[in-house]
């Protein structure tokens, strides 16, 4: 938690990062998969994003993601709700 609140505070985040050192909200997302790494195989988070609206509602969901272009179209996506 440490580390969460030093990056909140490197880049004025106004708001606080979770952890979820059990891994229980990474199985409810099933986030956790098979990754390559330098030609390694190995288990670990997948890169995901997830839109939940006001209510609680899952709206969109980004799976195996790439990072170029990926905020404009969260953003577009919950500028649409």
């Amino acid at each position: 938690m440490d580390s969460h609140h030093r990056f909140c505070e490197k880049f004025a985040f106004g708001f606080e990062l979770l952890s979820d050192a059990d891994g229980k909200v990474c199985e409810l997302f099933t986030v956790i998969g098979e990754k390559n790494m330098y030609g390694r195989k190995l288990m670990g988070i997948v890169r995901s994003t997830f839109l939940i609206d006001a209510a609680g509602k899952l709206r969109q969901e980004w799976r195996k993601l790439k990072v170029p272009g990926h905020a404009a179209q969260v953003l577009e996506a919950a500028k649409a709700l």
